[in-house]
């Protein structure tokens, strides 16, 4: 699993997140692994202290995602995380999908300055998405992930902004 190798995030990487305003957009397709997506992504904000900002905003599917991204990073958003599927079908639609999300939502964050989770699982097969949705049983638990390393990113963007004493 990809998840060896993750780093160890520090208190001191994720100091004053309670005030960060977060906002999740998550695509609807495979509403099982969007849920344990989502309920991740809500575990870490709850974690983090970030949850009292946070708003979710649902769009149809994946490839949607970087315009919702685009305008809650315009909107004032600290940070904003993307959660979608895609599985690989039987034709080049789930490249093409993809492409245009993976593009998109690097697009949002460089453009804008405000880092956008991604959470978007691309997979072969639709265990494999369940075994990265953190469900019961997954392995590994990337809403929680894409969370957390939006969240470090605002923090860390923050702290370098602060003028020095």
């Amino acid at each position: 699993m990809a998840g060896h190798g993750a780093p160890v995030l520090s208190p001191e990487n994720l100091e004053n997140t309670a005030d960060l305003r977060v906002a999740v957009v998550a695509a609807q397709w495979h509403e099982q692994v969007m849920n344990g997506l989502l309920d991740g992504a809500q575990r870490a904000l709850k974690e983090l202290g970030a949850d009292g900002g946070a708003t979710v905003v649902r769009v149809p599917g994946t490839f949607e995602l970087p315009v919702a991204a685009k305008r809650l990073a315009d909107a004032g958003y600290d940070a904003v995380v993307a959660l979608g599927v895609v599985i690989r079908g039987g034709t080049p639609h789930f490249d093409y999908v993809c492409q245009g999300a993976t593009l998109g939502l690097t697009r949002v964050s460089v453009d804008t300055g405000v880092p956008v989770g991604f959470g978007v699982l691309t997979c072969d097969t639709e265990q494999q998405a369940l075994d990265r949705a953190g469900l019961p049983g997954s392995a590994e638990d990337k809403g929680h992930e894409a969370v957390t390393a939006a969240v470090a990113t605002a923090a860390a963007l923050r702290a370098a902004a602060a003028p020095r004493s």
